[in-house]
Formats: structure tokens, C-alpha cells, sequence
């Protein structure tokens, strides 16, 4: 039997899931700024730098998905190019958007009595508005999502751009180079863009971090980024040797070069 999807589009599609699935997850969890050292069982570092900042290993949820949104990125750029990059991070951008506007809708229609009622206290027999922890949980992510979308754009064209300029230089070679080097210098800048404006440019005053607290939390998201962007190298190199098999090597290596061919523009 015929196959209506060829293989290239197949994998584009699977990619493309795992993409905004995690990237959708991400935004709506980074709301959460957890802290690495109590969830091991560890005191705060208590790290004084310079200023009197002081560093803990504190970070926005997000993290925990975005290793695999750098992974499916580098896949992306290796068999799919800039267009590829271009055309998942748009689409993310516009289903991120929707997502919030319905969240955004949603927080608008009237609790019903029934459960606010049997809301009403929580697990200490404490009183508890469950229609405000909904707006305030789910609410605070649009400054978020202005300040990571942003962001997300700027990474995503800048890792496009970095992947490429170094397989110039590689050639087919050294794949774990392209891809670390790519994340590494577009997450320098994607870590503190969407903290700065979300914590700091768009956030009410009550709630507003100083400049320290941006910096200190930015530094540690880079500093998790840049450790996991290495420890998930394995994963790219079997993900590869997967998606060459089921291609075939010469259909992969014909649509590497192409991708190659046609990405070397910043846009």
C-alpha cells in the first residue's frame, strides 16, 4: 500500500509534536520558580557575588522541558534548516498565544457556587478562594508569555543562525559541536530577555523582582542550560543514528545538505 505521508513530512510532523507539546508545557509551568538545592534535600548555596548579589540555585519550571525543545530544535536544524526552525517557532509562537488568550477568556466566566463551596477550605481547614488561586496561577503567565515569546523568537533565530555558521566550518562533522555551541549562544540570550521582562519590565510593582533576583535567577538558568545542553548530546547522536536509519543514509544525508544549502542568512 501506497504511503499518502512520505517519510521527510512523517518526521517533520513527529518533530513538530514533540516540539510544541513540550514548548506549550513549558510556558504554562514557568509561572513556578522552584528551588534545585530543597528539592535534592540540600541547604540553599547562599553564593555572595559581586554587587551583594546572592545565588542560589533557583529556577523557573520551564527548564525541565526545555532540554528536549533544544534537542528536537537541533534535529530540526540538521535535516530542516532555517525554514524548518522558522516554521515550528512561528507555529508556537501562534499556538503559545491562543492558548493564553483562551486562558485568559476562561478566567472571565463566573465559578459556579457549588465549587467555590466545596473549594472553600483547603487540606489545613484554611479558607481558600479557588476561583483567585485560578486567575492568580494562570493570569500571572501573560507578562510571561510577552517576555518569553519574545525571547523564544530571538533563541530560535539565533540557534538557526549559530547551527549553520559553525557547519561551514565542520562540514557533516561534529554535530555535537554545532548543536551545543547554537544552544549555548542563543540561551545566553533567551535566559535573561524573558526574565527582564517578565519579573521585572511588565511586572507590577508588588510583585516586582529586583534587578539582583533577575540576574542571580538568570545566571543559574543559563548555567542548568549551558550543563544540560552537554549531558544531551547522547540523545541527539541517537536520535540521529534513528532518523538515518529510517530515512535511509542517503535521503538523510540529501536533506542535511540541503538544509545546509539553503540556511545561511541570519533571517
Amino acid at each position: 500500500m501506497k504511503h499518502i505521508i512520505d517519510k521527510k513530512t512523517n518526521l517533520f510532523i513527529i518533530l513538530s509534536g514533540i516540539f510544541l507539546t513540550n514548548a506549550i508545557l513549558a510556558e504554562l509551568v514557568g509561572i513556578k520558580i522552584f528551588s534545585l538545592e530543597s528539592s535534592l534535600g540540600f541547604n540553599p548555596a547562599q553564593i555572595n557575588l559581586f554587587g551583594g548579589w546572592v545565588l542560589d540555585f533557583n529556577l523557573t519550571a520551564g527548564v525541565v522541558l526545555w532540554p528536549v525543545v533544544f534537542v528536537t530544535t537541533d534535529i530540526i536544524n540538521e535535516y530542516f534548516g532555517k525554514e524548518g526552525v522558522k516554521k515550528i517557532s512561528f507555529l508556537t509562537v501562534i499556538f503559545i498565544s491562543y492558548a493564553f488568550l483562551i486562558i485568559a477568556a476562561v478566567s472571565w466566566l463566573s465559578p459556579a457556587d457549588f465549587w467555590m463551596e466545596i473549594n472553600s477550605t483547603d487540606d489545613d481547614g484554611n479558607t481558600f478562594n479557588m476561583d483567585y488561586a485560578f486567575d492568580k496561577v494562570f493570569l500571572q503567565g501573560a507578562r510571561i508569555i510577552v517576555g518569553s515569546l519574545a525571547a523564544f523568537l530571538i533563541g530560535q533565530l539565533l540557534d538557526v543562525f549559530v547551527f549553520h555558521k559553525l557547519r561551514l566550518i565542520t562540514g557533516s562533522k561534529m554535530l555535537w559541536l554545532r548543536a551545543t555551541g547554537s544552544t549555548l549562544v542563543s540561551q545566553l540570550i533567551d535566559s535573561f530577555v524573558v526574565l527582564f521582562i517578565a519579573f521585572y519590565l511588565l511586572a507590577p510593582t508588588n510583585v516586582q523582582w529586583t534587578f539582583s533576583q533577575v540576574m542571580s535567577v538568570g545566571i543559574i538558568n543559563y548555567i542548568y542550560k549551558f550543563a544540560i545542553a552537554i549531558i544531551m548530546t547522547p540523545t541527539l547522536y541517537i536520535a540521529h543514528h534513528f532518523i538515518d536509519k529510517y530515512l535511509g543514509r542517503n535521503r538523510a544525508e540529501e536533506m542535511m545538505e540541503d538544509a545546509a544549502n539553503k540556511s545561511g542568512s541570519f533571517f
